[in-house]
């Protein structure tokens, strides 16, 4: 008989097979029980349900939902059509909510089919797929595949979705709302269908986001067939609306959440003290003083193991992994190296905007910088290819432990470039730091070093407001990571808003000069002139 280590590599090697095209989620039958329990035992294959299968890994903490998460949406498809073939379509909510970008995972998804039977599945980590039977197959017209999901096209979903769905996902109805081109699509199901109410709402909602022509035109469509339309607003009053514009879904799903934000950030900044006039010489020295807080924190809160002793030989010079072997080998030593030439970077950036310089240009500018200065000693010791310097991702990313999945890697090019143009167009430096941060973390831009930059993102942003610059301690993370987290998944900035404020008024409180100590008694203010 072979030995068990002959015997799993067998197995890894049926497994990978059947993954080879990115595949996740299997059929039990599609690999033989003997592969499968083998798989199971030894942490690379988990329950969907009976009869599904998806990848893990032997490393993944139990009660990880970062597999399974990955794994949802195609676990959705295949399941759906191994069940209904091509007689099924996602909710015309839930097809809206993916139109828009949102890309958190939901708790349950619903699925519409003449085959569905009212059915509940139970799914990994508290998640579920729900079934609901239609009346007919949608027509080809009003489908549309993405993904391997089969969905409502906006015009179809938008004239089926109810008036709740506008209080809900105000962001993603904006989104959608400024998809459409014209109103031809939409008129074909409110007339067929006869729904005078429905056109009421969106003629409203048109009309809410600075659309008038398309309202008319609804109104005047729906008249002319004997319709009588009565506009009713579908958003809440106090729901924040940007302007519509043509954009890339992603890029109007920033600026919606960007505009809806505004208000919590001035708010959680009440009684943070305002800035006087910057000493910039002073400033700078300040930045230098805490940087080794600064660099402990940060790559700590990233899951780097770094002390005061290894920080201080990187910054003076004693790293050299030529010479020293466990340099060239030492991940965190590699980290560190990275985090003191991407400082070096951020502190030229902010140098710039206090000499007057735009913010927003310098962030354009430098960020793929920084992310290059970061990554470059991992290249030059050899452990990654210099093609990981080439910039923005290529591949999906997840999260550990969150719902939200940042969008496609497709989509990061438009995200970054429009948080650009936020950043431009933004006069409150606290705004610009909170949302720079939260939405440089959104898009994930990077294979890696994404909380790194965002957070350099948020310094050069309050640099660019006179605010002192502010550690993010790794005491705080998982209340820093949980108010991320609710930003994303929920829309709630408030949470991080206020964490931010308190760490920016502690920055003001203990001073951040050469001298300062983080959580000292004594006040360090002179980095502004009376």
């Amino acid at each position: 008989m072979a030995a068990p280590h002959i015997r799993l590599a067998a197995s890894l090697a049926a497994l990978h097979d059947l993954q080879r095209g990115g595949r996740r989620v299997f059929r039990s039958d599609e690999i033989t029980r003997t592969h499968r329990e083998r798989l199971a035992k030894a942490g690379f294959l988990a329950d969907a349900m009976k009869g599904w299968l998806f990848s893990t890994h032997p490393d993944v903490a139990p009660g990880d939902t970062t597999p399974w998460y990955s794994s949802m949406w195609e676990f959705c498809a295949l399941y759906c059509e191994d069940r209904f073939g091509t007689d099924w379509n996602l909710s015309p909510d839930q097809s809206l909510l993916l139109h828009a970008e949102n890309t958190v995972v939901p708790r349950q998804i619903l699925v519409q089919s003449p085959k569905g039977g009212g059915n509940v599945v139970a799914l990994p980590h508290g998640t579920s797929l729900y079934d609901i039977r239609s009346k007919a197959p949608l027509p080809p017209s009003d489908t549309v595949t993405k993904n391997g999901l089969r969905l409502f096209t906006v015009e179809a979903a938008l004239a089926r979705v109810p008036e709740g769905f506008y209080q809900r996902h105000p962001v993603e109805a904006q989104v959608c709302l400024g998809m459409v081109r014209d109103a031809s699509g939409l008129l074909r199901h409110l007339l067929d269908n006869g729904s005078p109410v429905v056109a009421g709402r969106l003629a409203a909602a048109y009309r809410r986001i600075g659309r008038p022509a398309m309202a008319d035109e609804i109104a005047g469509a729906m008249a002319s067939a004997g319709y009588r339309v009565t506009e009713a607003d579908p958003f809440e009053p106090q729901t924040p609306v940007a302007a519509a514009r043509r954009q890339a879904p992603i890029a109007a799903r920033l600026r919606s959440m960007w505009m809806a934000a505004r208000e919590d950030i001035a708010n959680a900044f009440q009684g943070v003290p305002e800035p006087g006039t910057v000493d910039i010489p002073a400033y700078v020295a300040a930045m230098d003083g805490i940087y080794k807080s600064d660099a402990y924190h940060s790559l700590s809160i990233e899951g780097y193991r770094v002390d005061a002793r290894l920080i201080d030989r990187v910054k003076g010079g004693g790293w050299n992994p030529m010479a020293n072997e466990d340099d060239r080998r030492s991940r965190d030593a590699l980290a560190a190296r990275g985090y003191w030439q991407a400082f070096q970077r951020v502190r030229a950036d902010v140098l710039r905007v206090l000499e007057g310089g735009d913010a927003a240009e310098a962030f354009v500018d430098g960020h793929r910088a920084w992310y290059r200065e970061m990554f470059q000693p991992c290249v030059q010791a050899g452990l990654l290819e210099p093609s990981a310097l080439a910039g923005y991702r290529s591949s999906p990313v997840y999260l550990r432990g969150s719902r939200f999945v940042p969008p496609r890697s497709d989509a990061v090019p438009d995200g970054m470039e429009e948080l650009g143009s936020l950043l431009h167009e933004e006069r409150d430096a606290r705004v610009r730091a909170i949302l720079g941060h939260w939405m440089f973390g959104y898009v994930h831009p990077f294979p890696d070093g994404n909380g790194r930059a965002a957070r350099f993102t948020m310094n050069l942003m309050l640099a660019s407001g006179r605010y002192p610059w502010t550690v993010i301690r790794v005491d705080d993370r998982d209340g820093y990571l949980a108010a991320l987290n609710a930003a994303s998944v929920d829309g709630r900035i408030g949470p991080f808003a206020r964490f931010v404020a308190e760490r920016v008024g502690r920055a003001f409180e203990h001073g951040a000069g050469p001298t300062a100590t983080w959580g000292a008694d004594t006040k360090v203010n002179f980095i502004y002139r009376p």
